[in-house]
């Protein structure tokens, strides 16, 4: 069954981790932005990076040159991930890429392990927010699976939320599976309600993808780095991509049926 594209949840490729293990070298190698148009060729709808303050893996460059990059691909967006009171502002206004990601990470965190929370975060994010959208630039904040902070980061001017999917992976073949899948799928009900698009990401892989597309309501995008490029590694960039879109092409077809 093929879907339209159109009805699709969007693959957008997170390239961090082809940055780190560059940056343990001086060689150039592997190189990012050859890993995002091998991927962009291989069907995936977007590319994303996080570039942290250390530039442990995305380094200030990186995003010069993946901007340019995007520039000869116009059907995929660009998402830039970050904590928008450190370094991120700076890349948002230099490139205006399609989305800025808003993620609540302290400089030396090791990944992103939580979202935003409202009240709390409203007023250093409203104005934040305002300037991404009066550039032109779409807004989704990284959030906790919680329906009733979904109409909060609506009211601060979001346009979608990235719901953080770690808690499901963690649950993944286990006996709480099943309500972490409910519990997402009630935050993307609510956030719909609220007005908004629906993003995921953190954790997800070619195994528990297909589960939580068919799931989760309003699936718009999904963000995908770690389990990916460890997956290239092993079957190429190319191959990796296309295994992926056939998980969220299983996961919408069960959705459905």
């Amino acid at each position: 069954m093929k879907l339209p594209a159109s009805s699709r949840t969007a693959l957008s490729v997170n390239v961090n981790k082809v940055a780190l293990l560059r940056n343990t070298r001086h060689l150039g190698i592997p190189s990012v932005t050859r890993a995002a148009e091998i991927c962009l060729q291989a069907g995936a709808q977007g590319i994303t990076i996080h570039p942290r303050p250390d530039e442990r893996h995305i380094r200030a460059q990186d995003v010069h040159d993946l901007h340019a990059l995007l520039k000869a691909w116009p059907q995929a967006e660009f998402n830039i991930e970050g904590n928008p009171t450190q370094n991120l502002m700076k890349f948002i206004r230099a490139t205006r890429p399609h989305q800025a990601t808003f993620v609540p990470d302290s400089e030396d965190q090791f990944t992103s392990d939580h979202g935003w929370s409202f009240p709390q975060d409203t007023e250093r994010l409203k104005p934040l927010v305002a300037e991404c959208r009066a550039l032109g630039v779409r807004v989704s904040l990284f959030m906790d699976p919680i329906p009733g902070q979904m109409a909060a980061a609506r009211a601060v001017g979001a346009d979608r939320v990235e719901l953080y999917t770690e808690p499901y992976a963690a649950a993944w073949g286990k006996a709480e599976q099943e309500h972490q899948l409910q519990a997402y799928a009630s935050a993307a009900q609510a956030a719909l309600d609220a007005g908004l698009g629906i993003n995921a990401g953190h954790d997800l892989n070619r195994d528990n993808l297909p589960a939580f597309v068919a799931r989760v309501p309003g699936l718009a995008e999904v963000s995908i780095g770690h389990a990916l490029i460890a997956d290239a590694l092993e079957l190429g960039y190319a191959e990796t991509v296309r295994a992926y879109q056939a998980a969220i092409d299983a996961g919408m077809v069960a959705r459905c049926s």
